[in-house]
């Protein structure tokens, strides 16, 4: 079975290929999302992908650094980026781990769409994103909660992931993302579902401003 990294690889022009399923879904995250964003902002980005969303984010920053794990996908944002002159963000090929610490004392915001739900191993995630956070900063997530009760879509999902055409997928309630998003050391400011069905949950989440700068 191919590592994440390869199966992203392998798809990610026929991944930039295809439209975005649920634009109004899309939009709407986007305005969300614009409305706890500040032009002084500098931001960092996890699971990038082709960077579409960075290209509609970048113009309400200072500076976006956007990673993902797939040089394939990266090498497809770059040329996007270059087309639209977008002279404020840049890219990086970086696991979760190993991202960009950004300027001291921390990122402004973490951004992370449709990403948690491909994620091994949430918790440390969660930890990471909130060493990389300036006190006071804020993750800004969307991610997809198919339930732990989604019987018939687990054996879908194994069954592409056997032949290669998926990729490692956690079948997770809103209920417990927020708990472990809580459980990390963050306040939830707001939520939505964009969309309702299949549910892709967007929480604002807020690092205590009081938690001590990284050193």
């Amino acid at each position: 079975m191919p590592t994440q990294q390869a199966f992203w690889d392998r798809v990610a022009r026929k991944y930039a290929a295809r439209p975005i399923r649920d634009m109004a879904a899309y939009d709407a995250t986007m305005v969300r999302t614009r409305a706890h964003l500040h032009p002084r902002d500098r931001a960092l980005e996890l699971g990038c992908g082709t960077g579409t969303t960075a290209l509609r984010l970048a113009p309400h920053l200072a500076h976006l650094t956007a990673t993902d794990i797939s040089g394939e996908m990266l090498a497809i944002a770059r040329e996007k980026a270059a087309r639209a002159g977008a002279e404020n963000l840049a890219f990086a090929q970086a696991t979760v781990s190993a991202a960009p610490t950004g300027p001291a004392p921390g990122y402004d915001v973490v951004l992370a769409y449709n990403f948690l739900q491909l994620i091994a191993d949430i918790p440390q995630t969660l930890a990471r994103v909130h060493d990389l956070l300036a006190p006071g900063g804020r993750f800004i997530s969307k991610t997809v909660c198919l339930g732990r009760h989604a019987w018939h879509l687990r054996a879908v999902v194994a069954l592409l992931r056997a032949v290669g055409k998926a990729p490692p997928l956690r079948f997770l309630s809103a209920e417990e993302l927020e708990a472990m998003i809580r459980a990390a050391g963050f306040e939830i400011l707001e939520t939505g579902d964009y969309p309702a069905r299949p549910r892709s949950r967007f929480v604002v989440a807020r690092k205590p401003a009081n938690v001590p700068p990284r050193a």
